[in-house]
């Protein structure tokens, strides 16, 4: 995949909850910087294994280094995953990325204000800073969990459908960001998603999950791959 040093390594990695083996038999190293996808349907088993990549899951075999003992990631879960009731801000949110650095108690200095400022710019959340999680559209609240994990420094960022609730414009605008960490601040980003779709044009390569097992493939080959799919799959009278 890359020359680079590898940040992330699964080996022989099994996972999955109680006996039910949702991934097994993988074999994966992240580059240091790496924009990499993870592709594959509903059920595939992208949520379990970043999940174990976190920390959150512990692997049925195999083995996971990561450098989150010294230096946590930033995570973007899906946006369903916080409590919609719970009476929290936008602002407040995003503030939480500053919590692994600063404590519960330190309050953000002028350089942190500064950068969130910037990164409510830089995702359209200004308008909407002071407005409690429940009062955020689905995008918007995506969006909050996004600024939280960007706020926090983090050298890895590991998204689950980060942009699942956006409309088109605000996914490709989130999509390009998060390529740019990458690119010209040397983070390593890993989300997972549901097709290549506006990620086809932003990464090298890309992880396939299905039927249990993960394959890393170039991003040009996959997207062949599926274009042949789904010729063979169009129906009489179907534009192929």
């Amino acid at each position: 995949m890359s020359e680079r040093e590898a940040i992330i390594r699964c080996r022989n990695l099994t996972v999955g909850y109680g006996r039910e083996v949702v991934l097994q038999g993988v074999d994966l190293d992240v580059p240091r910087g790496a924009f990499l996808p993870f592709v594959g349907p509903n059920g595939a088993g992208k949520t379990t294994l970043l999940r174990a990549i976190l920390g959150l899951l512990r692997p049925l075999a195999g083995s996971i280094e990561t450098p989150f003992h010294r230096a946590p990631p930033g995570y973007v879960p899906q946006q369903k995953a916080i409590d919609p009731l719970y009476p929290i801000s936008a602002e407040q949110i995003a503030l939480m990325g500053l919590y692994p650095r600063l404590g519960w108690w330190r309050r953000p200095g002028a350089a942190d204000r500064k950068l969130l400022d910037a990164i409510f710019e830089q995702l359209g959340l200004s308008p909407h800073r002071r407005k409690t999680y429940g009062e955020l559209s689905g995008g918007t609240k995506q969006k909050a969990l996004i600024a939280r994990a960007l706020l926090s420094g983090a050298e890895v960022l590991i998204l689950d459908e980060p942009t699942s609730e956006l409309d088109e414009p605000s996914e490709i605008e989130v999509l390009h960001h998060l390529a740019r960490l990458s690119r010209d601040e040397g983070k390593t980003v890993l989300l997972a998603c549901h097709a290549l779709d506006h990620v086809a044009a932003l990464a090298e390569h890309a992880c396939l999950v299905n039927h249990g097992r993960l394959r890393l493939a170039r991003v040009d080959e996959a997207n062949a791959r599926d274009n042949l799919r789904n010729k063979f799959n169009s129906g009489p009278g179907e534009d192929s």
